[in-house]
Formats: C-alpha cells, structure tokens, sequence
C-alpha cells in the first residue's frame, strides 16, 4: 500500500451516490492518506468515534441545534451509501484520523435564522431540517449542463451511466476525481458560482482546515467533498484573505448529535432535496456485489408475491432479459432504474401503474430507518424518552403501525399516557384514531409513525424538563395560563386527564374557572361543556379523581341553561345551525353529566348508609329536568329559529319528555298554512335532520310522516323552489333503505293522506294497537333463538307469552 504524497487529495463527490462511495474507498485505499478531511460541521469531530460502534446503522444524521432555541436546527444525513460515511468508516477502520471541515455550525445556525429553504445544488446537499441552513440556490445545474452536453436529456441518467455503473475494479482510483473536477472547473469559469454567496465563505474555511492538516500531516491529507467545491480548494489564495471572509460571522451556540434518519426523508418525496430520487435504488446499488438487477427482480418479486399477485420465477427471469434489452436498446452499459422500473411494469406488473406504486413506495424509496447507539449525546428529555420507550416495548419505526390499546392492562395504559404526554409536548409521533370493534372507553388505537423531524420536537420540548411527565406537566400550565378561547382551556383539561397529569391539572382547573366567570357568550360556554364533560369518563378508565372537573361542569352547565333561550332570539340561518349544533353537543354532555353525578351519588349513599334516591334527585335528575325545561322554553319561543325550536321537541320527544300526541300537534301548528314554508321547513331540518335518527322516526310514526306529506305536497309552487335545497339536505342524510321505506309508505298511503291526521289503517303493516294471535306466532322462533324451551320458563318470572316477545326485545 502506497501512502499518497502528491499533495491535497481532492476527492470530489455527489451525496448520497453509491457510484462515488465505491469510488471514494477506492481512493483511499489505494492512497493511503494519513488523515481524512470531510465536509460537515467540525463540532462533530467528537461523535465520528461513534461511527465504529455496533449499534450504530446507517441511515443516521448529525443533528445541530441551538441550545437556547431547539426550532433552530440542521441536519447532515448520511447512508451507507454516502461517501461521507464510507470515509469514515473507512479512516476508522484504518487507524486514521477523520475531522470534518465545512463551517462550524455555530454560523450556520446563526446564519440560517432568515434563510429561505431553497433547492439543494447537485454534487453538494446541505444540511437540511426545520429551519436549516440553506444557502441560496445555483442559477445552474452542474450535473444537467453535463448531461446535456453528453448529449443526455435526463442528468439522472447520466449521472448513472458514467459513476453509478462504472467499474474501479482494476482501473485508475483516481481517474473519476479527476475528471469530475474539470468539469467542475469549466463549469465555474463559465457561470462563476452561481450566486452561492456563502459558498465563498464556506469554502474559504475549508481552505484554511486543509492548510492545517497540511502542516500537521504532510501531503498525506485527503478531502471528501462536494465536487462542486473542488475546483476553489485547489486554488491557493492569501490566507489572509480567507480569514477576512469568515470575520464578524454571526454566532450561536450549538450542540450536535447522532439522530436516527430515514430512506423515505432521503428521498425528494418526503420534501427534502437530498439530490436522489431513489434510496432504496441506491442502497440495493451499493449493497449488490455482483447481478444487482438480477437481485432487484427477486426482491420485487418477493414484494409482490407477499402482496398475493402470482409472481412466478419466469417472470423474474423475463423481467431481467427485458431490462437488459431495454438497456442494449437505448445504449446504456447497464440497466437502470428506469429500465428496471418499465420490465417490472411491463411483466409483473401487466402494464398497470397501482402494483408498480407499491414497488416505488416500499423498494425504489424504502422505509428502512437507522439506528443510534446509547451512548451517543442527547438531552436529558430524549434519554428518558428512550428509556420509557425501552421499557414499554414501543421501538420507533418509519413505517406506520396501528396500536390497539387495553386501558385495562397497566402497561397499555402506560402506553396511551406517553403518547398523549407526547402530543402536548407537540412530539406527534403518535395519532389516534376510531377503535374497530369497540366504543368502550377502555380501549384507544394509535398509528405511530416515527420521523426524524421528531427528534428535534423532542429537543425543543427539552426547554420544559428533563423528562417527559415534568415536561407535559410544565408545558400544560404554560398552554392553560396562554390560552384565550375558554374551548381551548377544556380541551387542555382533557387531554391533562388523558395524559394524566395530576399536577397540571389544579392550574388548569383554576384557569378553566376563570376564563368561564369572565367568558359571557353563551356559544362559547356551550362549545367548551363537551369536552369538560367528556373529561369525566376518564375517571372510571383510568382511575382519575374528576371531582372538582363535575363542580366545574355543573356549575357551566347552569350558565348554559341561562344564557341559552335569549342567545338564540334572532339568529341568521348560518348562526341558527351553528347554535343547532351546540344544543346538541350540550344535550350529550348533560346527559353524560347527570350520569356522573348518579354514579357520585350511589358511591356517596354507599359510604354513608343512606339510599341512593335520596342523593340521586338533587343531582342528576336536577340537572337534567333544569336541561329540560330550557328545551321546552326554545320549542315554545316564536323568537327562536325554527331548527332550533324542532331540535328542541325532537330531543324531548327521545327524552320520554314529551308525548307523540304533543309532538303530532306542535308539528302541525309550524306545518299550518299560516306558517313561511322556509321557517317550516327549518324546522322539519331540526326535528327530523342532523344525523338525530328522523327518518327512522318518520317511518314508525305515521302521523308525523302524514303531517309532513300533507304540508310538502301544500307548500305554493312559488315558495317550493326556496325550500327544496333545505329539505333535498335533509333527506338525503338518511340511509337508502330509510328513504326507500318512507317512499314506499308514501305511496301506498296516498290516498289516506287528504289531512294532517291520517288513518292508521291506511297504511300496510301499521295496527292501532299489538296482535296477539300475530305475535303468538313468533313465539316458537324467539324460544329457538334464545334457546329456551317451554318448561324453562317460569311463570313467576315471564308471566305470559308476552313477556317473552319483551325479553326478546
């Protein structure tokens, strides 16, 4: 092994290329250099030791972020297939030394507070996350001015004809450095450096990190670069003047890591320039020694069988000789990507572009994620999140996963706290979504999907405390003291009782409290009672004291039932629909309220001997009947919008609060002549629209159904038109077989329909009153399906058969 002495080793790169990695460990093991200059952050060099450690696999990225102001971060990426990481890997396992030698990122940082994120140059991909330092982009592409001028209309292509597929097997290592910095050098006196402003000083102190090297370790210094920086290190100016470049630099302090990273954030799919399309691609090149598209066919084809499409090992071999026909066709040395991608569509795909996505999705760009060892720097927050992530067996993944949730078993419930605490520390890494199956309380299910990004939530989130309870308990108060809107502040609530931050929650409490004395707009109260009361089932779940949220509720609840018949006089008909809306979500929470004050009440009467009626009637019979003559004071009111007022007979004709015969005669007075048919047709929206179950409604009820026939079939010609759009919105909200029943009701009882009451025997199927000898016939199916014979039954406890079509209901 020859050292190499003929001065400064430029090796010039493209990121992230496969083709350039081999090429670059070519290179160095034929020079032998004795130490290994790279660009990227020199506060790094601590952390290239960890390169060599067993947990460490790539892909992984240096993180930089400011110590006082986390959101200011960069990234450095690095695969297995970049030349950076096969420079160190390759110094460490020589015994050489490896320093990195781009501008500190100390000014970067500093430097990228007002930088617009802009596209990366080719050759040379920047640090890249939120808010990352980017410097301004080339007005030119180096690698498509090439490509043109071979003749190439695609720079990708080029790119992998003369680097990705050339072999150094047997040839000069050094021969595609050189060439490439010609053409960089050509490149750069014809177009200058292309308004990289800041690549003046970037480069500038690069020249000065070789210089040094240079003292110290002779002409046995080699340089990993972008090769788009070559042709400026080989120069050699003043070195004074370089130094007057970097002076008066803006400064901050920065603390750098090793974070995880992903094929799917190297790719320009996930929005980051990294200048490949393609990981996955590059990573089977780099990874293949020898047949590497014979070896892509396979794993394609093992994609798809998993996929159960029928992938037989012919048309694996009939997809490779495509590939290299396709390749031979249009002059390639090998197949490529492109040529891979159209024998897969032609031959397994059968020409259709859907399973071809999927190969795109999991193959082309992957989801392999890296990962870091334990020992690598972090903040106290990121060291205890991976303790509890350890200790709850939820390792972060690139690809999503669904995680079905117990909150009955204590480490399921361990689960759902951090991934709520993590949403309040802004840390998304898990979502919730609708449970299958279940709508108990007791369970949840989360997609989790882990991004590199969250690595720097995390560390922003590390401002808070050091670990994840103190930090959503502090981040809690901080949220509940800030927020304005008082729906804000029971939404807060809530998700502290999800989290389960006992702490937090008297502060929130107290704020909540506050913010609903001041707060006197009733559509303000009556969005925030939802979530407050929602908040109360979580105490049986969870074992969580919600005491002082039901005084809270209660005492909303009351402010509600006050302010709400006057807060709904003269409403326009979009306000009247949003206020519609609230009277829903209030009735739901009162009913939940009242069910949590019974239950108080039944464990008070427990501890105190007493009976449970006594503490029941103050409580949630109270709240409920206060509920319910609110209900009646709006159907009642001529000054409340008519979707207002038929919401309000709906929800107490469902409560048992209100007789049909009441209802039939309220229905018919708004139906009457002498009502707008526009203000009766809201409130046939409000009694029978919304999701509320009106169509089921109208079908076993005929005389509402008559009633609302008779008036619809009355409205003037002149008015139809107006409230056509109102009802069309209304009916069309029930399912097909609810509308294909009240159709089929309609017509067969037309003739019936001459008034607003309407016959009960002129419609099939409908009787004044039960059928014993019709219901006597059901008997013997209901006693097969329940399983019960007829000397199981006992009289004492069915009385006649009867009751038995009662059990069955």
């Amino acid at each position: 092994m020859t050292v190499f002495t003929g001065g400064p080793l430029l090796l010039g790169v493209r990121h992230h290329g496969p083709g350039s990695a081999r090429a670059v460990r070519a290179a160095l093991q034929a020079a032998a250099p004795r130490v290994v200059l790279i660009e990227g952050p020199p506060e790094a060099d601590a952390l290239i030791p960890l390169a060599a450690d067993k947990e460490m696999r790539p892909p992984v990225a240096l993180l930089a972020h400011v110590v006082d102001e986390p959101g200011r971060s960069a990234f450095w990426p690095l695969a297995e297939f970049s030349p950076e990481w096969v420079a160190i890997r390759w110094a460490l396992e020589s015994g050489v030394p490896a320093r990195f030698i781009d501008l500190p990122a100390t000014h970067t940082l500093a430097w990228g507070k007002d930088v617009l994120d802009q596209e990366d140059e080719p050759g040379d991909a920047p640090p890249a996350g939120p808010g990352r330092p980017v410097e301004a982009a080339v007005r030119i592409d180096p690698l498509a001015v090439l490509a043109e001028t071979a003749g190439y209309d695609d720079p990708e292509r080029w790119w992998e004809d003369v680097v990705e597929h050339r072999s150094v097997a047997g040839g000069d290592p050094f021969a595609p450095f050189t060439v490439l910095e010609e053409a960089m050098e050509a490149l750069r006196e014809a177009y200058g450096v292309g308004g990289h402003d800041r690549d003046l000083v970037r480069e500038a102190y690069m020249r000065l990190q070789v210089r040094a090297a240079e003292r110290e370790f002779g002409d046995g210094v080699a340089v990993v670069c972008g090769a788009w920086h070559v042709p400026a290190l080989r120069q050699r100016t003043a070195v004074g003047a370089d130094r007057a470049l970097l002076k008066g630099l803006p400064k901050a302090k920065a603390d750098l890591t090793w974070v995880p990273w992903t094929y799917r954030r190297l790719s320009r799919v996930s929005g980051y320039g990294a200048g490949i399309d393609s990981p996955g691609w590059y990573g089977h090149l780099f990874g293949a020694q020898d047949r590497p598209v014979e070896r892509w066919m396979t794993k394609v084809a093992r994609l798809l069988r998993d996929e159960d499409r029928m992938i037989s090992s012919a048309h694996v071999i009939e997809a490779v000789r495509l590939a290299d026909t396709l390749a031979a066709m249009r002059g390639r040395p090998l197949p490529g990507l492109t040529e891979t991608t159209d024998a897969v569509r032609a031959v397994m795909c059968e020409g259709s572009d859907v399973p071809l996505a999927l190969v795109r999705d999991r193959l082309v760009v992957g989801d392999v994620m890296g990962e870091v060892p334990e020992s690598a720097p972090a903040v106290p927050l990121q060291r205890d999140l991976a303790r509890l992530q350890r200790r709850l067996r939820l390792k972060p993944d690139a690809l999503e996963r669904e995680w079905e949730l117990d909150l009955r078993k204590e480490t399921d419930a361990e689960r759902s706290r951090l991934l709520h605490r993590l949403r309040l520390l802004g840390v998304q890494w898990g979502e919730p979504t609708v449970s299958r199956g279940s709508t108990g309380t007791f369970r949840e299910t989360w997609r989790l999907r882990w991004e590199p990004e969250l690595s720097v939530r995390v560390a922003e989130a590390g401002v808070w405390g050091t670990t994840v309870l103190a930090a959503a308990t502090a981040r809690a108060e901080a949220d509940a003291v800030a927020a304005h809107a008082l729906a804000d502040v029971t939404a807060l609530a809530e998700r502290c009782l999800l989290a389960e931050l006992p702490d937090a929650l008297p502060v929130v409490m107290r704020v909540l409290a506050d913010r609903a004395a001041l707060d006197a707009d009733v559509g303000h109260l009556a969005q925030a009672l939802p979530a407050l009361v929602r908040s109360l089932r979580y105490g049986d779940v969870r074992g969580t004291d919600t005491r002082a949220l039901t005084d809270v509720a209660a005492g909303l609840a009351e402010r509600i039932f006050v302010g709400l018949p006057p807060g709904c006089a003269a409403l326009d008909t979009e306000a009247a629909e949003e206020m519609r809306r609230h009277v829903d979500a209030v009735h739901g929470a009162v009913a939940l309220l009242g069910e949590t004050a019974a239950a108080s009440a039944a464990d008070a009467s427990s501890l105190s001997g007493t009976a449970p009626d006594a503490h029941r009637t103050p409580s949630s019979t109270g709240i409920r009947g206060r509920w319910h003559a609110v209900l009646r004071v709006l159907a009642g009111r001529d000054t409340v919008p008519g979707v207002i007022r038929g919401r309000a007979v709906r929800l107490l004709l469902d409560e048992g609060e209100l007789a049909q015969d009441e209802a039939a005669r309220l229905m018919g007075l708004v139906l009457s002549p002498g009502t707008a048919p526009g203000d009766a047709a809201a409130w046939i929206e409000g009694f029978v629209g919304g999701g509320s179950g009106g169509g089921m409604l109208l079908v076993h009820d005929e005389r509402l159904l008559g009633l609302v026939d008779a008036w619809l079939t009355g409205v003037p010609a002149e008015a139809f038109t107006d409230v056509l759009p109102l009802l069309r919105r209304t009916f069309s909200a029930y399912e097909a077989g609810v509308r294909r029943t009240l159709g089929e009701l309609v017509r067969r009882g037309r003739g019936a329909r001459g008034s607003t009451a309407v016959a009960t025997s002129g419609i099939p199927g409908f009787a004044p009153d039960l059928d014993p000898e019709r219901a006597d016939a059901v008997l013997p199916v209901l006693r097969l399906l329940l399983g019960l014979h007829e000397s199981d039954i006992d009289d004492d406890q069915v009385g006649d058969d009867n009751d038995l079509v009662g059990v069955a209901r």
